[in-house]
Protein backbone atom coordinates (compact mmCIF):
# COMPACT_ATOMS: atom_id res chain seq x y z
CA UNK A 1 0.00 0.00 0.00
CA UNK A 2 1.26 3.48 -0.86
CA UNK A 3 0.14 6.86 0.44
CA UNK A 4 -0.23 9.97 -1.71
CA UNK A 5 -1.83 13.37 -1.33
CA UNK A 6 -3.76 15.13 -4.08
CA UNK A 7 -1.05 17.80 -4.28
CA UNK A 8 2.59 17.36 -3.21
CA UNK A 9 4.24 14.60 -1.13
CA UNK A 10 5.40 17.17 1.43
CA UNK A 11 1.80 17.78 2.51
CA UNK A 12 1.74 14.40 4.24
CA UNK A 13 2.37 16.33 7.47
CA UNK A 14 -0.56 18.68 6.86
CA UNK A 15 -3.33 17.71 9.31
CA UNK A 16 -5.99 18.82 6.80
CA UNK A 17 -4.57 16.96 3.79
CA UNK A 18 -6.08 13.67 2.62
CA UNK A 19 -3.72 10.74 2.41
CA UNK A 20 -4.66 8.67 -0.63
CA UNK A 21 -4.46 4.92 -0.19
CA UNK A 22 -3.28 3.26 -3.41
CA UNK A 23 -1.71 -0.01 -4.46
CA UNK A 24 2.03 -0.21 -4.79
CA UNK A 25 3.51 -1.99 -7.79
CA UNK A 26 3.28 -5.73 -7.26
CA UNK A 27 0.86 -5.47 -4.32
CA UNK A 28 -0.74 -8.93 -4.00
CA UNK A 29 -4.03 -7.35 -2.91
CA UNK A 30 -4.39 -5.70 -6.30
CA UNK A 31 -6.60 -8.03 -8.42
CA UNK A 32 -4.35 -7.67 -11.47
CA UNK A 33 -1.53 -9.16 -9.37
CA UNK A 34 -3.49 -12.22 -8.28
CA UNK A 35 -1.75 -15.55 -9.07
CA UNK A 36 -2.66 -16.88 -12.49
CA UNK A 37 -4.37 -19.96 -11.03
CA UNK A 38 -6.56 -17.75 -8.86
CA UNK A 39 -7.38 -15.53 -11.84
CA UNK A 40 -8.56 -18.50 -13.87
CA UNK A 41 -10.53 -19.85 -10.93
CA UNK A 42 -12.35 -16.52 -10.68
CA UNK A 43 -12.82 -16.31 -14.45
CA UNK A 44 -14.33 -19.78 -14.86
CA UNK A 45 -16.51 -19.41 -11.76
CA UNK A 46 -17.86 -16.03 -12.88
CA UNK A 47 -18.44 -17.28 -16.43
CA UNK A 48 -20.26 -20.26 -14.91
CA UNK A 49 -23.04 -17.91 -13.82
CA UNK A 50 -23.26 -16.62 -17.39
CA UNK A 51 -23.57 -20.20 -18.64
CA UNK A 52 -26.28 -21.11 -16.12
CA UNK A 53 -28.37 -18.04 -16.91
CA UNK A 54 -27.98 -18.60 -20.67
CA UNK A 55 -29.01 -22.26 -20.39
CA UNK A 56 -32.12 -21.22 -18.43
CA UNK A 57 -33.24 -19.09 -21.38
CA UNK A 58 -33.64 -21.97 -23.78
CA UNK A 59 -34.24 -24.98 -21.50
CA UNK A 60 -37.57 -23.41 -20.55
CA UNK A 61 -38.88 -23.79 -24.12
CA UNK A 62 -38.47 -27.58 -24.08
CA UNK A 63 -41.00 -27.88 -21.25
CA UNK A 64 -43.67 -25.71 -22.88
CA UNK A 65 -45.80 -28.63 -24.31
CA UNK A 66 -46.40 -30.30 -20.95
CA UNK A 67 -46.59 -26.95 -19.17
CA UNK A 68 -49.45 -25.89 -21.45
CA UNK A 69 -51.21 -29.17 -20.72
CA UNK A 70 -50.70 -29.11 -16.94
CA UNK A 71 -51.43 -25.42 -16.37
CA UNK A 72 -54.27 -25.23 -18.91
CA UNK A 73 -52.84 -22.18 -20.63
CA UNK A 74 -52.21 -21.17 -24.22
CA UNK A 75 -48.88 -21.62 -25.98
CA UNK A 76 -48.65 -17.85 -26.31
CA UNK A 77 -49.00 -17.43 -22.53
CA UNK A 78 -46.16 -19.88 -22.00
CA UNK A 79 -44.09 -18.00 -24.60
CA UNK A 80 -44.52 -14.82 -22.56
CA UNK A 81 -42.45 -16.61 -19.90
CA UNK A 82 -39.66 -16.96 -22.47
CA UNK A 83 -39.87 -13.26 -23.43
CA UNK A 84 -39.96 -11.80 -19.94
CA UNK A 85 -36.66 -13.46 -19.05
CA UNK A 86 -34.58 -11.27 -21.41
CA UNK A 87 -36.90 -8.37 -20.55
CA UNK A 88 -35.54 -8.59 -17.00
CA UNK A 89 -32.03 -8.73 -18.47
CA UNK A 90 -32.72 -5.55 -20.42
CA UNK A 91 -34.15 -3.23 -17.78
CA UNK A 92 -33.06 -4.26 -14.30
CA UNK A 93 -29.26 -3.77 -14.77
CA UNK A 94 -29.91 -0.10 -15.53
CA UNK A 95 -30.88 0.32 -11.89
CA UNK A 96 -28.78 -2.34 -10.17
CA UNK A 97 -25.40 -1.87 -11.87
CA UNK A 98 -24.66 1.04 -9.54
CA UNK A 99 -24.94 -1.32 -6.57
CA UNK A 100 -21.57 -2.85 -7.43
CA UNK A 101 -19.96 0.56 -7.01
CA UNK A 102 -21.44 0.82 -3.53
CA UNK A 103 -21.24 -2.77 -2.25
CA UNK A 104 -18.76 -4.49 -4.58
CA UNK A 105 -19.18 -7.34 -7.05
CA UNK A 106 -18.73 -10.26 -4.64
CA UNK A 107 -21.75 -9.43 -2.48
CA UNK A 108 -23.93 -9.04 -5.58
CA UNK A 109 -22.78 -12.42 -6.90
CA UNK A 110 -23.81 -14.07 -3.62
CA UNK A 111 -27.21 -12.37 -3.36
CA UNK A 112 -28.27 -12.72 -6.99
CA UNK A 113 -27.08 -16.32 -7.33
CA UNK A 114 -29.16 -17.37 -4.34
CA UNK A 115 -32.23 -15.45 -5.50
CA UNK A 116 -31.83 -16.80 -9.04
CA UNK A 117 -31.95 -20.33 -7.62
CA UNK A 118 -35.18 -19.51 -5.75
CA UNK A 119 -36.92 -18.43 -8.97
CA UNK A 120 -36.47 -21.97 -10.35
CA UNK A 121 -37.89 -23.37 -7.15
CA UNK A 122 -40.81 -20.97 -7.48
CA UNK A 123 -41.66 -22.40 -10.92
CA UNK A 124 -41.04 -26.03 -9.96
CA UNK A 125 -43.45 -25.75 -7.01
CA UNK A 126 -46.36 -25.24 -9.39
CA UNK A 127 -47.67 -28.71 -8.50
CA UNK A 128 -51.27 -29.71 -8.93
CA UNK A 129 -53.41 -30.50 -5.83
CA UNK A 130 -53.56 -32.55 -3.61
CA UNK A 131 -49.74 -32.35 -3.44
CA UNK A 132 -49.89 -28.64 -2.63
CA UNK A 133 -52.38 -26.17 -1.22
CA UNK A 134 -51.39 -23.66 -3.89
CA UNK A 135 -53.22 -23.48 -7.19
CA UNK A 136 -50.69 -23.81 -10.04
CA UNK A 137 -50.99 -21.10 -12.69
CA UNK A 138 -49.06 -19.68 -15.60
CA UNK A 139 -49.06 -16.20 -14.02
CA UNK A 140 -46.74 -17.37 -11.25
CA UNK A 141 -44.44 -18.93 -13.85
CA UNK A 142 -44.35 -15.66 -15.83
CA UNK A 143 -43.52 -13.60 -12.73
CA UNK A 144 -40.81 -16.08 -11.72
CA UNK A 145 -39.28 -15.93 -15.18
CA UNK A 146 -39.09 -12.13 -15.04
CA UNK A 147 -37.47 -12.32 -11.61
CA UNK A 148 -35.07 -14.98 -12.89
CA UNK A 149 -34.00 -12.68 -15.72
CA UNK A 150 -33.65 -9.79 -13.28
CA UNK A 151 -31.37 -11.69 -10.90
CA UNK A 152 -29.62 -13.57 -13.68
CA UNK A 153 -28.72 -10.32 -15.41
CA UNK A 154 -25.77 -10.17 -13.01
CA UNK A 155 -24.19 -12.79 -15.26
CA UNK A 156 -24.10 -10.25 -18.07
CA UNK A 157 -23.34 -7.07 -16.14
CA UNK A 158 -20.74 -8.21 -13.61
CA UNK A 159 -18.73 -10.92 -15.37
CA UNK A 160 -17.27 -8.59 -17.98
CA UNK A 161 -16.23 -6.21 -15.21
CA UNK A 162 -14.73 -9.04 -13.19
CA UNK A 163 -12.59 -10.08 -16.16
CA UNK A 164 -11.47 -6.47 -16.65
CA UNK A 165 -10.59 -6.26 -12.94
CA UNK A 166 -8.10 -9.12 -12.95
CA UNK A 167 -6.66 -9.26 -16.48
CA UNK A 168 -4.55 -6.68 -18.27
CA UNK A 169 -6.00 -5.40 -21.60
CA UNK A 170 -3.59 -7.47 -23.69
CA UNK A 171 -4.53 -10.61 -21.70
CA UNK A 172 -8.32 -10.38 -22.04
CA UNK A 173 -8.74 -12.07 -25.42
CA UNK A 174 -8.95 -15.64 -24.12
CA UNK A 175 -10.97 -14.83 -20.94
CA UNK A 176 -13.46 -12.86 -23.05
CA UNK A 177 -13.72 -15.85 -25.39
CA UNK A 178 -14.60 -18.00 -22.36
CA UNK A 179 -17.24 -15.43 -21.39
CA UNK A 180 -18.75 -15.27 -24.89
CA UNK A 181 -18.72 -19.08 -25.20
CA UNK A 182 -20.60 -19.40 -21.93
CA UNK A 183 -23.13 -16.73 -22.91
CA UNK A 184 -23.91 -18.02 -26.40
CA UNK A 185 -22.93 -21.69 -26.28
CA UNK A 186 -24.96 -22.50 -23.18
CA UNK A 187 -28.18 -21.51 -24.96
CA UNK A 188 -27.76 -24.78 -26.85
CA UNK A 189 -26.67 -26.86 -23.86
CA UNK A 190 -29.87 -26.13 -21.92
CA UNK A 191 -32.30 -27.67 -24.47
CA UNK A 192 -29.97 -30.65 -25.00
CA UNK A 193 -30.50 -31.74 -21.40
CA UNK A 194 -34.04 -30.41 -21.00
CA UNK A 195 -35.31 -32.24 -24.08
CA UNK A 196 -34.57 -35.66 -22.63
CA UNK A 197 -35.96 -34.63 -19.25
CA UNK A 198 -39.18 -33.53 -20.94
CA UNK A 199 -39.41 -36.81 -22.87
CA UNK A 200 -39.59 -38.77 -19.61
CA UNK A 201 -43.23 -39.01 -18.51
CA UNK A 202 -42.18 -39.17 -14.86
CA UNK A 203 -40.22 -35.90 -15.04
CA UNK A 204 -41.55 -33.24 -17.42
CA UNK A 205 -41.26 -29.46 -17.25
CA UNK A 206 -41.17 -29.22 -13.45
CA UNK A 207 -38.04 -31.34 -13.25
CA UNK A 208 -36.38 -29.09 -15.82
CA UNK A 209 -36.78 -26.36 -13.23
CA UNK A 210 -35.76 -28.57 -10.31
CA UNK A 211 -32.56 -29.58 -12.08
CA UNK A 212 -31.86 -25.91 -12.86
CA UNK A 213 -32.40 -25.10 -9.17
CA UNK A 214 -30.03 -27.88 -8.09
CA UNK A 215 -27.31 -26.72 -10.51
CA UNK A 216 -27.78 -23.12 -9.34
CA UNK A 217 -27.51 -24.26 -5.71
CA UNK A 218 -24.24 -26.08 -6.37
CA UNK A 219 -22.96 -23.01 -8.18
CA UNK A 220 -23.91 -20.84 -5.20
CA UNK A 221 -21.44 -22.77 -3.02
CA UNK A 222 -18.74 -22.48 -5.70
CA UNK A 223 -19.17 -18.71 -5.54
CA UNK A 224 -18.46 -18.80 -1.81
CA UNK A 225 -15.39 -20.98 -2.39
CA UNK A 226 -13.72 -19.46 -5.43
CA UNK A 227 -14.86 -15.85 -5.89
CA UNK A 228 -13.58 -12.84 -4.01
CA UNK A 229 -13.91 -9.09 -4.34
CA UNK A 230 -12.13 -7.83 -7.46
CA UNK A 231 -13.33 -4.25 -7.77
CA UNK A 232 -10.26 -2.13 -7.04
CA UNK A 233 -12.01 0.91 -5.57
CA UNK A 234 -13.97 -1.28 -3.14
CA UNK A 235 -10.76 -3.02 -1.98
CA UNK A 236 -8.96 0.29 -1.53
CA UNK A 237 -11.94 1.74 0.34
CA UNK A 238 -11.87 -1.17 2.78
CA UNK A 239 -8.11 -0.83 3.24
CA UNK A 240 -8.50 2.92 3.88
CA UNK A 241 -11.31 2.30 6.37
CA UNK A 242 -9.20 -0.25 8.22
CA UNK A 243 -6.18 2.07 8.20
CA UNK A 244 -8.24 4.92 9.66
CA UNK A 245 -9.40 2.64 12.44
CA UNK A 246 -5.96 1.19 13.24
CA UNK A 247 -4.05 4.49 13.10
CA UNK A 248 -6.88 6.60 14.50
CA UNK A 249 -6.27 9.05 11.66
CA UNK A 250 -9.21 10.21 9.52
CA UNK A 251 -6.96 11.56 6.74
CA UNK A 252 -6.60 8.16 5.06
CA UNK A 253 -8.96 7.80 2.09
CA UNK A 254 -9.26 5.88 -1.13
CA UNK A 255 -9.46 8.13 -4.16
CA UNK A 256 -13.07 7.03 -4.82
CA UNK A 257 -14.12 8.23 -1.35
CA UNK A 258 -13.28 11.85 -2.17
CA UNK A 259 -16.42 13.64 -3.38
CA UNK A 260 -18.12 10.30 -3.77
CA UNK A 261 -21.67 10.66 -5.17
CA UNK A 262 -24.61 9.18 -3.28
CA UNK A 263 -26.11 5.83 -4.20
CA UNK A 264 -29.21 7.56 -5.61
CA UNK A 265 -26.99 9.69 -7.83
CA UNK A 266 -25.14 6.60 -9.05
CA UNK A 267 -28.44 4.88 -9.84
CA UNK A 268 -29.64 7.96 -11.71
CA UNK A 269 -26.47 8.02 -13.80
CA UNK A 270 -26.51 4.28 -14.49
CA UNK A 271 -30.16 4.38 -15.59
CA UNK A 272 -30.03 7.51 -17.78
CA UNK A 273 -26.55 7.58 -19.34
CA UNK A 274 -27.00 4.29 -21.29
CA UNK A 275 -30.24 5.62 -22.80
CA UNK A 276 -28.53 8.89 -23.66
CA UNK A 277 -25.64 7.13 -25.42
CA UNK A 278 -28.01 4.74 -27.19
CA UNK A 279 -30.15 7.56 -28.56
CA UNK A 280 -27.44 10.13 -29.33
CA UNK A 281 -24.35 8.15 -30.35
CA UNK A 282 -24.62 6.73 -33.90
CA UNK A 283 -21.98 4.08 -33.24
CA UNK A 284 -23.74 2.74 -30.14
CA UNK A 285 -27.16 2.89 -31.80
CA UNK A 286 -26.17 1.19 -35.06
CA UNK A 287 -24.14 -1.55 -33.37
CA UNK A 288 -26.93 -2.10 -30.82
CA UNK A 289 -29.59 -2.47 -33.52
CA UNK A 290 -27.40 -4.92 -35.42
CA UNK A 291 -26.55 -7.13 -32.46
CA UNK A 292 -30.12 -6.68 -31.14
CA UNK A 293 -31.66 -7.93 -34.38
CA UNK A 294 -29.29 -10.90 -34.36
CA UNK A 295 -30.22 -11.65 -30.75
CA UNK A 296 -33.92 -11.41 -31.62
CA UNK A 297 -33.51 -13.88 -34.48
CA UNK A 298 -31.60 -16.21 -32.13
CA UNK A 299 -34.55 -16.15 -29.72
CA UNK A 300 -36.93 -16.85 -32.60
CA UNK A 301 -34.83 -19.88 -33.53
CA UNK A 302 -34.76 -21.01 -29.89
CA UNK A 303 -38.55 -20.82 -29.87
CA UNK A 304 -39.09 -22.44 -33.28
CA UNK A 305 -36.38 -25.05 -33.89
CA UNK A 306 -38.20 -27.65 -31.82
CA UNK A 307 -41.52 -27.20 -33.65
CA UNK A 308 -39.87 -27.11 -37.05
CA UNK A 309 -37.92 -30.31 -36.45
CA UNK A 310 -41.10 -32.01 -35.26
CA UNK A 311 -43.33 -30.92 -38.12
CA UNK A 312 -40.84 -31.58 -40.93
CA UNK A 313 -38.62 -34.40 -39.65
CA UNK A 314 -40.94 -35.93 -37.04
CA UNK A 315 -38.30 -35.71 -34.32
CA UNK A 316 -39.14 -36.77 -30.77
CA UNK A 317 -38.84 -34.20 -27.99
CA UNK A 318 -35.46 -35.62 -26.94
CA UNK A 319 -34.17 -35.54 -30.51
CA UNK A 320 -35.42 -31.99 -30.92
CA UNK A 321 -33.47 -30.94 -27.85
CA UNK A 322 -30.36 -32.56 -29.27
CA UNK A 323 -30.55 -30.41 -32.40
CA UNK A 324 -29.66 -27.40 -30.27
CA UNK A 325 -26.16 -28.84 -29.92
CA UNK A 326 -25.36 -27.08 -33.19
CA UNK A 327 -25.41 -23.84 -31.15
CA UNK A 328 -23.00 -25.23 -28.57
CA UNK A 329 -20.74 -26.99 -31.07
CA UNK A 330 -20.11 -23.92 -33.21
CA UNK A 331 -19.30 -21.81 -30.14
CA UNK A 332 -16.98 -24.55 -28.90
CA UNK A 333 -15.21 -24.58 -32.26
CA UNK A 334 -14.70 -20.81 -32.30
CA UNK A 335 -13.60 -20.96 -28.68
CA UNK A 336 -10.96 -23.62 -29.42
CA UNK A 337 -9.62 -21.44 -32.21
CA UNK A 338 -9.28 -18.62 -29.71
CA UNK A 339 -7.07 -20.89 -27.58
CA UNK A 340 -4.31 -20.13 -30.08
CA UNK A 341 -2.85 -17.03 -28.38
CA UNK A 342 -4.81 -14.40 -30.30
CA UNK A 343 -2.50 -14.71 -33.31
CA UNK A 344 -5.02 -13.77 -36.01
CA UNK A 345 -6.98 -11.19 -34.05
CA UNK A 346 -3.94 -9.47 -32.55
CA UNK A 347 -2.04 -9.45 -35.86
CA UNK A 348 -5.00 -7.85 -37.63
CA UNK A 349 -5.49 -5.34 -34.83
CA UNK A 350 -1.83 -4.29 -34.81
CA UNK A 351 -1.93 -3.97 -38.60
CA UNK A 352 -4.80 -1.48 -38.61
CA UNK A 353 -4.69 0.10 -35.15
CA UNK A 354 -2.49 3.04 -36.17
CA UNK A 355 -4.95 4.06 -38.90
CA UNK A 356 -8.25 2.72 -37.59
CA UNK A 357 -7.99 3.03 -33.80
CA UNK A 358 -10.74 1.01 -32.04
CA UNK A 359 -12.22 0.11 -35.44
CA UNK A 360 -9.29 -2.29 -35.94
CA UNK A 361 -11.27 -4.65 -33.70
CA UNK A 362 -14.08 -4.82 -36.29
CA UNK A 363 -12.25 -6.97 -38.83
CA UNK A 364 -14.00 -10.15 -37.67
CA UNK A 365 -17.32 -8.30 -37.60
CA UNK A 366 -16.98 -7.78 -41.36
CA UNK A 367 -16.89 -11.55 -41.76
CA UNK A 368 -19.81 -12.03 -39.37
CA UNK A 369 -21.92 -9.63 -41.44
CA UNK A 370 -21.71 -12.09 -44.34
CA UNK A 371 -22.11 -15.25 -42.25
CA UNK A 372 -25.37 -14.18 -40.59
CA UNK A 373 -27.63 -13.92 -43.69
CA UNK A 374 -25.82 -16.85 -45.32
CA UNK A 375 -26.68 -19.10 -42.39
CA UNK A 376 -30.27 -17.87 -42.29
CA UNK A 377 -30.79 -18.56 -45.99
CA UNK A 378 -29.31 -22.06 -45.74
CA UNK A 379 -31.59 -22.81 -42.81
CA UNK A 380 -34.64 -21.32 -44.56
CA UNK A 381 -34.26 -23.06 -47.89
CA UNK A 382 -32.98 -26.49 -46.89
CA UNK A 383 -35.44 -27.41 -44.13
CA UNK A 384 -37.31 -29.90 -46.30
CA UNK A 385 -38.42 -33.46 -45.67
CA UNK A 386 -36.44 -34.66 -48.70
CA UNK A 387 -33.23 -32.91 -47.54
CA UNK A 388 -31.25 -34.50 -44.74
CA UNK A 389 -31.75 -32.73 -41.40
CA UNK A 390 -28.03 -32.10 -41.01
CA UNK A 391 -28.09 -29.52 -43.83
CA UNK A 392 -30.36 -26.93 -42.12
CA UNK A 393 -28.40 -27.50 -38.92
CA UNK A 394 -25.24 -26.56 -40.83
CA UNK A 395 -27.03 -23.32 -41.71
CA UNK A 396 -27.70 -22.76 -38.02
CA UNK A 397 -24.02 -23.37 -37.26
CA UNK A 398 -23.00 -20.73 -39.82
CA UNK A 399 -25.50 -18.30 -38.30
CA UNK A 400 -24.30 -19.02 -34.77
CA UNK A 401 -20.64 -18.47 -35.71
CA UNK A 402 -21.61 -15.02 -36.93
CA UNK A 403 -23.70 -14.36 -33.81
CA UNK A 404 -20.85 -15.49 -31.56
CA UNK A 405 -18.37 -13.22 -33.32
CA UNK A 406 -20.46 -10.07 -33.06
CA UNK A 407 -21.36 -10.82 -29.44
CA UNK A 408 -17.66 -10.94 -28.60
CA UNK A 409 -16.68 -8.03 -30.85
CA UNK A 410 -19.24 -5.67 -29.34
CA UNK A 411 -17.61 -6.09 -25.92
CA UNK A 412 -14.08 -5.70 -27.26
CA UNK A 413 -14.97 -2.75 -29.50
CA UNK A 414 -16.89 -0.77 -26.88
CA UNK A 415 -14.95 -1.88 -23.79
CA UNK A 416 -11.35 -2.78 -24.54
CA UNK A 417 -9.25 -0.30 -26.48
CA UNK A 418 -8.92 3.40 -27.08
CA UNK A 419 -6.07 4.64 -29.24
CA UNK A 420 -4.47 8.01 -28.92
CA UNK A 421 -1.24 9.62 -30.09
CA UNK A 422 1.21 11.35 -27.80
CA UNK A 423 4.32 13.16 -28.84
CA UNK A 424 7.47 11.71 -27.35
CA UNK A 425 11.02 12.78 -27.85
CA UNK A 426 11.57 10.14 -30.51
CA UNK A 427 8.39 11.06 -32.43
CA UNK A 428 4.75 10.04 -32.55
CA UNK A 429 4.05 6.64 -31.08
CA UNK A 430 0.91 4.61 -30.52
CA UNK A 431 -0.20 3.94 -26.95
CA UNK A 432 -2.95 1.49 -26.07
CA UNK A 433 -4.78 2.32 -22.86
CA UNK A 434 -7.32 0.35 -20.94
CA UNK A 435 -9.98 2.68 -22.26
CA UNK A 436 -12.61 1.92 -24.83
CA UNK A 437 -14.14 3.62 -27.84
CA UNK A 438 -16.14 5.38 -25.14
CA UNK A 439 -13.51 5.36 -22.38
CA UNK A 440 -15.04 5.92 -18.94
CA UNK A 441 -18.46 5.76 -20.60
CA UNK A 442 -17.77 2.20 -21.76
CA UNK A 443 -19.95 0.54 -19.13
CA UNK A 444 -22.84 2.83 -20.10
CA UNK A 445 -22.32 2.14 -23.80
CA UNK A 446 -22.35 -1.60 -23.08
CA UNK A 447 -25.42 -1.24 -20.89
CA UNK A 448 -27.18 0.61 -23.71
CA UNK A 449 -26.45 -2.07 -26.27
CA UNK A 450 -27.33 -4.79 -23.76
CA UNK A 451 -30.71 -3.17 -23.14
CA UNK A 452 -31.43 -2.90 -26.87
CA UNK A 453 -30.25 -6.46 -27.52
CA UNK A 454 -32.31 -8.04 -24.76
CA UNK A 455 -35.42 -5.95 -25.49
CA UNK A 456 -35.42 -7.23 -29.07
CA UNK A 457 -34.74 -10.72 -27.75
CA UNK A 458 -37.84 -10.33 -25.57
CA UNK A 459 -40.08 -8.98 -28.32
CA UNK A 460 -39.25 -11.34 -31.21
CA UNK A 461 -40.61 -14.59 -29.68
CA UNK A 462 -44.00 -12.92 -29.09
CA UNK A 463 -44.72 -12.86 -32.82
CA UNK A 464 -42.62 -15.84 -33.92
CA UNK A 465 -45.36 -18.46 -34.09
CA UNK A 466 -47.86 -16.11 -35.73
CA UNK A 467 -45.29 -15.12 -38.34
CA UNK A 468 -44.36 -18.72 -39.08
CA UNK A 469 -48.04 -19.67 -39.37
CA UNK A 470 -48.67 -16.85 -41.85
CA UNK A 471 -45.45 -16.93 -43.91
CA UNK A 472 -44.28 -20.54 -43.33
CA UNK A 473 -40.85 -21.33 -41.93
CA UNK A 474 -39.23 -20.88 -45.33
CA UNK A 475 -40.37 -17.33 -46.05
CA UNK A 476 -40.28 -16.10 -42.47
CA UNK A 477 -36.62 -17.09 -42.13
CA UNK A 478 -35.95 -15.65 -45.60
CA UNK A 479 -37.38 -12.34 -44.39
CA UNK A 480 -34.95 -12.42 -41.47
CA UNK A 481 -32.11 -13.07 -43.91
CA UNK A 482 -33.07 -10.13 -46.13
CA UNK A 483 -33.18 -7.77 -43.15
CA UNK A 484 -29.75 -9.09 -42.15
CA UNK A 485 -28.49 -8.37 -45.68
CA UNK A 486 -29.73 -4.79 -45.31
CA UNK A 487 -27.62 -4.51 -42.13
CA UNK A 488 -24.38 -5.71 -43.76
CA UNK A 489 -23.15 -2.10 -44.35
CA UNK A 490 -23.18 -1.32 -40.59
CA UNK A 491 -19.80 -2.86 -39.64
CA UNK A 492 -18.25 -1.73 -42.93
CA UNK A 493 -19.32 1.89 -42.36
CA UNK A 494 -18.00 1.74 -38.79
CA UNK A 495 -14.73 0.16 -39.92
CA UNK A 496 -14.00 2.77 -42.57
CA UNK A 497 -15.68 5.84 -41.09
CA UNK A 498 -15.98 5.11 -37.35
CA UNK A 499 -13.21 7.56 -36.40
CA UNK A 500 -14.85 10.39 -38.33
CA UNK A 501 -18.20 9.63 -36.69
CA UNK A 502 -16.63 9.67 -33.22
CA UNK A 503 -14.84 12.95 -33.92
CA UNK A 504 -18.23 14.62 -34.29
CA UNK A 505 -19.40 13.23 -30.97
CA UNK A 506 -19.57 15.40 -27.83
CA UNK A 507 -18.91 12.32 -25.72
CA UNK A 508 -15.73 11.47 -27.62
CA UNK A 509 -14.43 15.00 -27.13
CA UNK A 510 -14.99 14.64 -23.38
CA UNK A 511 -13.08 11.36 -23.45
CA UNK A 512 -10.13 12.90 -25.30
CA UNK A 513 -9.99 15.58 -22.61
CA UNK A 514 -9.92 12.86 -19.93
CA UNK A 515 -7.17 11.02 -21.82
CA UNK A 516 -5.09 14.20 -21.90
CA UNK A 517 -5.74 14.71 -18.18
CA UNK A 518 -4.56 11.15 -17.48
CA UNK A 519 -1.42 11.72 -19.57
CA UNK A 520 -0.56 14.83 -17.57
CA UNK A 521 -1.21 13.00 -14.30
CA UNK A 522 1.06 10.11 -15.33
CA UNK A 523 3.84 12.53 -16.29
CA UNK A 524 3.59 14.34 -12.94
CA UNK A 525 3.59 10.99 -11.14
CA UNK A 526 6.73 9.92 -13.01
CA UNK A 527 8.45 13.21 -12.16
CA UNK A 528 7.67 12.78 -8.44
CA UNK A 529 9.03 9.23 -8.45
Amino acid sequence: MSLRTPSQPSTIHDPDASLLVEFEDGDHRNPVNFPTVKKWGITFTACGFTGITAAAISSYTMGVPTMVEDLHCSTFAATVGLSLYPFGFALVPLFTSALSEEFGRFRLYIATTFLFMLTHVMIALQVAPPHTILTPNIQTVIVARFLGGSFGSTGATLVGGTIADIWQPDERGFPMAVFASAAVGSTGLGPLLAGWVESNNHLGWRWIQWISAIVSGIYFFSVLLFLTETRTDIILTRIARKTRKVKQDDRYHARVEIDKPSLLTLIKISSTRPLNLLLTEPIVLSFSLWVGFTWGVLFCFIDSISGEMQSIYDFTIGERGSTYTCITSCCTGVFLLSCVPDVGAETTTRKYVARKGPEARLCLALVAAILLPTGMLIYAWTTRSYIHWIVPLIGLVVFMVGAFIIYQVVFIYLADWYVFLSFLRDGWRIHLLSLSSYGPYASSALAGQSMCRNLLGAVFPLFTQQMYDSLTYKWANTLFALISVAMIPIPFILFFHGAAIRNRSKVSRKILALVEEKRVFDEEKADRE
